[in-house]
């Protein structure tokens, strides 16, 4: 088998809160005005990618991971994960404040839904003048300060309100309460795992005038309760994978990308790239395949060596 970089179908999913950016910032083909995610790379259940490109066209990534395990994760993934997919890619458009949220440990999400954890990364591709995201607490709380502001509706009043702009980066382990706010477009990386726990959502209904369910018994053992920094700084030098976020569940690399770079494989590891700003290509086998701002390509861990050309921003992820 030839293998080489490969591109998804997105699974759209509309929200309350969602809008029209998809659209018309990374010329998605998005059929709703409320379209709240793009999933770009998924395994999870009922929402499993389809890969779009080449000779697997068509072909389901949990399929070939089943045929091809070590070609597509790399053997150290492969060894950890078995034959699971352990991320999630997706882009995030909120038109409206996201409801306020925690997401289980892996621990406690193994215990309670046979699940991986959450953790996550975010890197902001767009922000409206003002835009603010919910990171956590403003200091050190405790469960008993949480359910009082709970039961007294001022929730809002402890927790960590940061303004945020184009190319902030904000990585929340599992336990950090959090919210993306009205105005901003995410690029998002996560474990595989649909599994929120929604504790405030604004007091607002649903198109059947029905407020969503919240779920503050399950978050109370979830919540981190302690103050913690969630902003990320990180270095942007040319042609250069910089750190940004390597943490146990994924390693993830920003490229300002500006001409041509050599790119080896030695993480035994699969590598996805999401293109948050410009064009690029990748070369591989003396061939050339083209990408733009809102793609994001899955580069099977077989593939060890290609190029990178263009006039682009990649976030580069492995595990």
């Amino acid at each position: 088998m030839k293998f080489y970089p490969l591109q998804f179908k997105a699974i759209f999913k509309d929200r309350i809160w969602g809008g029209t950016k998809l659209n018309s910032d990374l010329h998605k083909n998005a059929t709703s005005n409320f379209t709240g995610e793009s999933w770009e790379i998924s395994t999870v259940d009922d929402n499993v990618s389809v890969i779009l490109n080449g000779i697997m066209s068509g072909k389901s990534l949990t399929n070939i991971i089943h045929k091809y395990p070590i070609e597509i994760l790399g053997n150290s993934v492969h060894e950890r994960f078995g034959f699971e997919f352990p991320l999630l890619f997706k882009y995030l458009d909120a038109k409206l404040d996201l409801s306020i949220q925690v997401h289980p440990n892996d621990d406690l999400a193994r215990k309670r839904h046979s699940s991986f954890g959450k953790t996550e990364m975010w890197y902001v591709m767009q922000a409206d003048v003002n835009a603010e995201l919910i990171v956590g607490f403003k200091n050190d709380s405790s469960s008993q300060e949480y359910i009082k502001s709970v039961q007294n509706n001022n929730l809002l009043s402890i927790l960590d309100c940061k303004k945020v702009h184009k190319g902030d980066v904000f990585f929340l382990e599992a336990g950090t309460v959090h919210a993306i706010g009205a105005g901003i477009l995410i690029a998002e990386i996560q474990q595989t795992s649909d599994i929120t726990y929604r504790i405030y959502d604004f007091d607002r209904v649903d198109t059947d005038g029905k407020k969503r369910e919240l779920h503050n018994d399950l978050a109370l053992k979830a919540i981190n309760y302690n103050k913690i920094e969630t902003q990320i700084r990180y270095s942007q030098i040319q042609n250069t994978s910089n750190v940004v976020v390597h943490c146990k569940q994924f390693k993830t690399n920003i490229i300002p990308l500006n001409g041509t770079i050599e790119i080896s494989n030695k993480y035994d590891s699969f590598i996805v790239y999401m293109c948050v700003d410009g064009f690029f290509d990748i070369v591989c086998d003396h061939e050339k395949y083209m990408f733009k701002k809102g793609d994001t390509i899955l580069i099977p861990a077989a593939l060890l060596n290609f190029q990178l050309t263009g006039a682009a921003t990649l976030l580069e992820i492995y595990i």
